[in-house]
């Protein structure tokens, strides 16, 4: 087709239809001579159009339709036809492919110059144009651009160099230098995926006939599988050596980190490896370093919540717990609130293992168990350091908890994790960790217990009525308000990769010990302390916090449930 063009230029024709005004289109054109940009970009950018709005009335005039492609299934084949580095200069993609002509979608399409390149690149083919927006663009982009081709491209490519070589002669070749380019490209395509998906995890995992790489993606895992399975060896003994892991150990577990630049992400990479029957496993913990540390506001704490906590954690002493599974995000609140604190007038040391992000002005200690550097030794000496806040990874063993409390009684403010399910469980299992029930009183003074949801993807969220099971859990929990409500649910869209739920949010229950709690502590009295905790008119548990999330529409009835379920299950 013929490239289509304005009969007037954009502006005159925006002022013409009664869009935006003479002022706003003049506000614009000063303000695009300063920035260079274009001049629709401007106009969005001011808040004189919104882009939707800019873009419908553009292909309007342009006799072009306009497509919500955050609704539309994208075939990766079809689109892969452009280039990803073409599709991103250019600022198209291919939507439909019709026989001698393909539906293209451009977010400019008033850019003559992108269209004459575009026609010369997808020729022979005739192009025939659609209007999208150029954020959902680049979330088409990250979805169908992954790099599931180049992983098995080069896992066949490596196969084949590697197929008749021993163990030996597989280690001699990735540790001379230029011998493990094929392992170097794989491994570099595996983790330009991971960080373009937004996984925390990747595991690796060799089977009889094949081999899984899987990633975590918003606490769910999602599958690759490769059938060369031989190559497994040559992606572990690559790793190990990132690692500076022992290569010849295959018998017992290992651990290491290194650092990776990805797409300009500065990536720390925790590294485990397991022996298992056709190899080993390995599993990495990624950490997005550029990404900076959230704050508190940030991890999704209501108001109220995070005014409760922020008086905790400025007393001069005391203990404040996090607690609440693996996965669920206690480490990120730690340090949301350990960056709070990081002033020039506090001291603070940390004992973690391992150190997930560094930060300045704080002193931070990894733990090394092979040279008895454990949690409580690194105590001692912490107290000896005259620290204002005292950061603890994890409260393991009874001495380290011990320790960690008699901190908290002589004029130190400290912060600590804890493998539980709820707040009120947690000052329990301190004393079954061995801790006299008058320490934990007297010391313990907060326990924050959270999860993480899935929120309900924003582009392709829509109205959910709960089924009978459903609405009487949420009775349960809300009494006949939840019949009131109106709940959303995800139907899966190229945003969100078809499962409904786009990112995570925290979901908190904050425990504060009074009078009544501290008393039942003192006498050890279980069921005492938790009628108590219970009967806190301040205390609202994870569920019900859970729920609210649902009633705003940020979580699914689903996700809800999960987190009803599993906090019964643990009671």
């Amino acid at each position: 087709m013929v490239a289509p063009k304005l009969k007037m230029r954009l502006g005159d024709l925006l002022v013409h239809e009664h869009i935006i005004s003479d002022e706003q289109l003049m506000q614009a054109l000063n303000s695009q001579k300063s920035t260079g940009r274009k001049l629709g970009d401007t106009l969005i950018e001011l808040g004189h159009i919104q882009e939707r709005q800019l873009l419908e009335f553009l292909a309007q005039q342009l006799d072009v339709p306009f497509i919500d492609i955050s609704q539309k299934r994208i075939p990766a084949e079809v689109a892969t036809v452009l280039a990803e580095v073409q599709a991103r200069r250019l600022r198209a993609i291919v939507l439909e492919d019709r026989g001698d002509s393909v539906l293209l979608g451009m977010s400019d399409p008033a850019d003559l110059n992108a269209f004459d390149q575009l026609e010369q690149l997808i020729a022979p083919k005739r192009i025939e144009l659609a209007v999208v927006m150029e954020s959902q663009l680049f979330d088409a982009f990250d979805t169908i651009y992954r790099r599931t081709a180049d992983i098995e491209s080069f896992a066949s490519q490596l196969e084949e160099e590697y197929e008749q070589s021993s163990d030996f002669e597989l280690s001699t070749s990735l540790i001379e230098e230029g011998g493990d380019a094929t392992v170097a490209k794989l491994l570099q395509s595996v983790f330009e995926d991971a960080v373009q998906m937004r996984a925390s995890d990747i595991h690796i995992e060799p089977d009889e006939n094949q081999l899984r790489i899987r990633q975590r993606i918003d606490g769910v895992l999602q599958e690759n599988i490769l059938k060369e399975s031989k190559i497994a060896a040559a992606l572990v003994l690559r790793l190990k050596l990132m690692a500076g892991l022992d290569i010849a150990e295959k018998r017992l577990p290992q651990d290491g980190r290194f650092n990776l630049s990805i797409k300009g992400h500065e990536i720390d990479v925790r590294m485990s490896t397991m022996p298992v029957q056709h190899g080993e496993s390995v599993v990495m913990r990624l950490l997005d370093q550029s990404a900076g540390l959230l704050s508190l506001d940030e991890t999704g704490m209501p108001k109220h919540l995070i005014e409760r906590v922020r008086r905790q954690i400025t007393r001069p002493h005391g203990m404040v717990l996090v607690t609440g599974p693996t996965g669920s995000g206690k480490t990120t609140t730690l340090y949301a609130a350990l960056s709070e604190l990081n002033q020039a007038s506090k001291k603070i040391i940390t004992v973690e293992d391992p150190v997930e992000y560094r930060i300045p002005r704080i002193n931070q200690v990894q733990v090394n168990n092979k040279i008895d550097l454990d949690f409580s030794a690194v105590l001692r000496t912490t107290l000896r350091q005259d620290p204002d806040i005292i950061m603890v990874g994890e409260m393991r063993d009874q001495e380290t908890v011990e320790i960690g409390m008699r901190g908290a009684l002589t004029g130190h403010l400290v912060l600590s994790t804890l493998h539980t399910n709820d707040a009120i469980t947690s000052a329990l299992r301190l004393m079954d960790m061995g801790a006299a029930g008058f320490l934990v009183a007297s010391s313990l003074r907060a326990i924050i217990a959270q999860r993480l949801v899935r929120k309900v993807c924003e582009k392709c969220g829509e109205d959910h009525t709960p089924d009978p099971q459903e609405m009487l859990w949420l009775t349960n929990l809300a009494g006949d308000d939840a019949k009131n409500q109106t709940y959303k649910k995800g139907k899966g869209c190229q945003t969100c990769h078809y499962t409904g739920y786009k990112g995570r949010i925290g979901v908190f229950e904050l425990l504060e010990l009074n009078e009544a709690m501290m008393s039942a502590l003192k006498k050890e009295d279980t069921d005492a302390f938790t009628q108590a905790a219970k009967a806190n008119k301040s205390f609202v548990p994870l569920s019900k916090s859970a729920y609210d999330f649902a009633a705003a529409g940020v979580t699914s009835v689903a996700e809800v449930l999960r987190i009803v379920e599993s906090v019964e299950l643990a009671e």
